[in-house]
C-alpha cells in the first residue's frame, strides 16, 4: 500500500507543479484582465442576483432549481472536506503561509469561476426535471466535441462522486473515532455502513430532494462552523496579529517551516484551496446549470460568490481556529485531527462533539452534491435506467470503502484526478472565454440601461451551440416551451 500511495502522490506533485499551476495561473491572470477584475468589481452584484426570483412553469412550479439553491448544491461539495480536513492538511504540510496561497488562488481563480459557470449556463439543455449542464456539454456544444466531454465526464465521474465521496466518507469515519476516543477495528466500518445508507436515501430521491437537503443542512452548519470559530478567535484575539504574521511571513519562505521550501508552501496552498473553492476545476458550473435564471451571467457571479464563501470565510476561519492555539506544528498529522485538536484545547472536550456533529453534516451533503456532479455527467453519457442505478449503487459503495481506506492513499490519488480534470477544463474555458466576455458585455449594458437583465439567443447570434434560451417568454417564466433542438 505505501508503495502506491508513493506512485500516487509522486505522479500528482509532477502534474501539478509543471502543468496544472501555471496554467490555473495565467489563465486566472488573463481571466482577470479581459473581464476587468470582474470577481471584485461586481461583488455586490452577486449577492444581487443571489435573491433573485426564479421564473416559473405556466402551473405556477418552478421551472428548475432556484439560484440559492444551485449556490447551495455547489456549497454542500465545496464546504466539507476541503474547508476543515484540508485546511488541516495544509497546515500540517506546507505551514501557516499555505494559507496566504489559499486566499491568493481564490481571488484569481474567482475569473475562472465566473468564465466555467457563465458558459455552464449559457450551453445548458432541458430534462425531465429542469436543466442540466456543465463542462461536459459546453465542450459539445461550445467546441463541438462530444468526445471531449465524454472524457471530460468520465474523470468528472471519477473524481467527485468517487474519489472526493470517499475523502468525504473517510473525514467523518476519522472524525466520530477521533471524538469516542476508542480503538475498536470495526468501528469504520460500521460508520460507513451508517452514512451509505443515509446517503442512499437522497440520492434515490433525485436532484430536488439533493436540493432540499442542501438548501436545509449547508448554510445551517456553515453559519454554526462560524460562529464556533469566532468564539475561538475572539478567546484568542491577541494572537490575531502573531497570526497574519505568521501567514505573510511564512508564505514568502521569510521564516523557514518544516514541512518544506517555497515551492511546498505554495503547491500546498494552491492544491488544498482548489480542492476546496473548486475555481476553476469544472465541478460547480454542473450545479450552476441546474439554476433557472434569466441571464447566464447571473450563475457567473453566484458560484464566484461560492469559492468567496468557501475559502475567505470558512477556511479562514478553520486555520484561524489552528493557529490562535498555536499549536506545535513540527510533526503534524494532516486531516482533520489537527482541527479537531485545536478546537478542544479551545473550548475544551464538549466542542469535539459539536464539531463531530458539523463535520458529519457538511461531509455528509458534500457526498449529495458530489453524487449529482457525477449524475449530471451520466446523463450526458447515455440515458440509460441501468446505467443510473449502477452508477447509485457504486457510489453507495465507494461511500463505504472510503470510510474505511487509507487517507493518505485517497488523497494523493484525489489530487492527481483533479489535476487531469482541471487541466481539460482550464483549456476548454479559455478557448471559450470570448462567449462569455460577449455575455458579460451584454449583462453590463442592461444594467446600465436600467433592466434586470435577461438574455435570449438572438442578442448574440453569433454564438452556436445553445438549446435554451429560446425567447424572453420562455427565460422569464410568462411561458414554457417543449425542449428545442440545439441551435447550429
Amino acid at each position: 500500500m505505501d508503495f502506491f500511495n508513493e506512485i500516487a502522490r509522486l505522479g500528482s506533485d509532477e502534474l501539478w507543479s509543471w502543468i496544472v499551476v501555471p496554467v490555473l495561473i495565467g489563465l486566472g491572470v488573463y481571466f482577470t484582465a479581459r473581464t476587468g477584475v470582474v470577481q471584485v468589481r461586481w461583488i455586490p452584484e452577486m449577492f444581487r442576483t443571489l435573491k433573485d426570483k426564479t421564473p416559473t412553469n405556466e402551473d405556477g412550479t418552478p421551472q428548475s432549481t432556484s439560484a440559492f439553491q444551485a449556490f447551495t448544491i455547489s456549497a454542500a461539495s465545496r464546504v466539507g472536506v476541503g474547508t476543515i480536513a484540508g485546511v488541516g492538511t495544509a497546515i500540517a504540510i506546507g505551514g501557516p503561509g499555505a494559507v496566504f496561497w489559499m486566499w491568493a488562488m481564490a481571488l484569481l481563480g474567482g475569473a475562472a469561476s465566473f468564465v466555467e459557470s457563465t458558459l455552464g449556463q449559457v450551453y445548458k439543455v432541458r430534462d425531465h426535471v429542469g436543466f442540466r449542464g456543465g463542462p461536459a456539454y459546453y465542450m459539445m456544444y461550445g467546441l463541438r466535441s462530444r468526445g471531449l466531454g465524454v472524457v471530460f465526464a468520465v474523470i468528472m465521474i471519477a473524481t467527485f462522486p468517487f474519489a472526493f465521496s470517499s475523502l468525504q466518507a473517510n473525514t467523518i469515519s476519522a472524525t466520530v473515532t477521533n471524538s469516542l476516543h476508542v480503538d475498536l477495528p470495526w468501528l469504520p466500518a460500521v460508520i460507513g455502513i451508517v452514512v451509505a445508507i443515509l446517503a442512499s436515501l437522497v440520492i434515490f430521491g433525485g436532484v430536488r430532494r439533493i436540493a432540499t437537503v442542501s438548501q436545509s443542512v449547508v448554510p445551517l452548519m456553515a453559519l454554526l462552523y462560524l460562529l464556533v470559530g469566532l468564539v475561538v478567535v475572539a478567546l484568542n484575539i491577541t494572537h490575531l496579529p502573531e497570526v497574519f504574521g505568521m501567514i505573510f511571513s511564512q508564505a514568502f519562505g521569510f521564516t523557514s517551516f518544516a514541512g518544506g521550501g517555497l515551492g511546498v508552501i505554495i503547491m500546498t496552498g494552491i492544491k488544498r484551496g482548489m480542492f476546496s473553492n473548486e475555481a476553476g476545476l469544472g465541478s460547480a458550473p454542473n450545479a450552476g446549470a441546474t439554476a433557472a435564471v434569466t441571464h447566464p451571467v447571473k450563475q457567473g457571479l453566484v458560484q464566484t460568490l461560492g469559492v468567496y464563501f468557501d475559502t475567505f470565510l470558512v477556511c479562514t476561519v478553520t486555520a484561524f481556529i489552528i493557529l490562535v492555539a498555536n499549536p506545535n506544528l513540527e510533526g503534524a498529522q494532516p486531516g482533520i485531527a489537527l482541527t479537531q485538536q485545536a478546537m478542544v484545547d479551545n473550548l475544551g472536550s464538549w466542542s469535539n462533539i459539536l464539531l463531530t456533529v458539523i463535520i458529519f453534516l457538511l461531509a455528509f451533503t458534500s457526498i449529495l452534491g458530489n453524487y449529482y456532479y457525477g449524475e449530471a455527467n451520466i446523463e450526458f453519457i447515455t440515458s440509460s435506467a441501468r446505467v443510473l442505478l449502477s452508477y447509485r449503487v457504486l457510489v453507495i459503495v465507494a461511500v463505504f470503502v472510503g470510510s474505511i481506506a487509507s487517507a493518505d492513499l485517497i488523497w494523493n490519488l484525489a489530487d492527481g484526478i483533479m489535476g487531469i480534470m482541471a487541466l481539460i477544463n482550464l483549456v476548454s474555458i479559455a478557448l471559450l472565454s470570448g462567449v462569455a466576455f460577449k455575455l458579460m458585455k451584454d449583462y453590463a449594458d442592461q444594467r446600465r440601461a436600467g433592466l434586470d437583465p435577461v438574455f435570449t439567443r438572438d442578442r448574440l447570434p453569433e454564438i452556436r451551440g445553445i438549446s435554451c434560451w429560446q425567447d424572453e417568454a420562455s427565460v422569464t417564466g410568462t411561458i414554457t416551451l417543449p425542449k428545442t433542438p440545439v441551435r447550429d
